[in-house]
């Protein structure tokens, strides 16, 4: 129990780290969405560690499930879904490619995939399966998964977007 809970405040601290570092992807990924920003995440100004490790979790389903049930952020994450809408790219700072997923629990995610560092998922269409690693970041719409893609800087474990067989990372 004090596992769980230490992976937790863990997580949490990072997520706030994060969002501090990174306040417009979040926004961004809430724009157009029916993501409103204020359900994406809402960080205190308190000073916060700059490399707070993400808690580990790469299974699929489960893992995505749980996070979202227990308002997680900061998971690794691996899964497959079914492409439910297309949205409009992002092109404010970093351009991220985003798209909503079904998985196969009904739960719908927001994938944010940063082009300026991966190559675009190319000839992707409502109704076709991907299946993606990245970083899981909680809001009450079911969530968003980022980081499909290697940190140049390497502070992020590297994640990748899979779709008719190729993968783009």
């Amino acid at each position: 129990m004090k596992k769980l809970l230490s992976i937790i405040v863990i997580a949490i601290a990072g997520y706030v780290a994060y969002v501090q570092q990174h306040p417009r992807l979040l926004e961004m990924s809430a724009a157009d969405s029916g993501f409103r920003a204020s359900e994406v995440a809402t960080a205190d100004t308190s000073p916060r560690p700059s490399a707070v490790p993400a808690a580990d979790s790469t299974q699929s389903g489960s893992a995505l499930d749980s996070a979202f049930a227990n308002h997680l952020s900061n998971i690794r994450v691996q899964g497959q879904g079914q492409v439910t809408k297309l949205l409009p790219d992002d092109n404010d700072g970093s351009r991220h490619q985003r798209f909503i997923v079904r998985l196969s629990s009904g739960q719908k995610i927001l994938i944010a995939h940063n082009i300026d560092l991966a190559p675009r998922v190319s000839s992707l269409s409502a109704g076709d399966a991907v299946e993606f690693k990245g970083e899981y970041a909680w809001n009450a719409r079911g969530g968003v998964v980022h980081w499909t893609h290697r940190d140049p800087a390497g502070h992020h474990v590297a994640g990748w977007l899979r779709h008719n067989g190729k993968t783009v990372q």
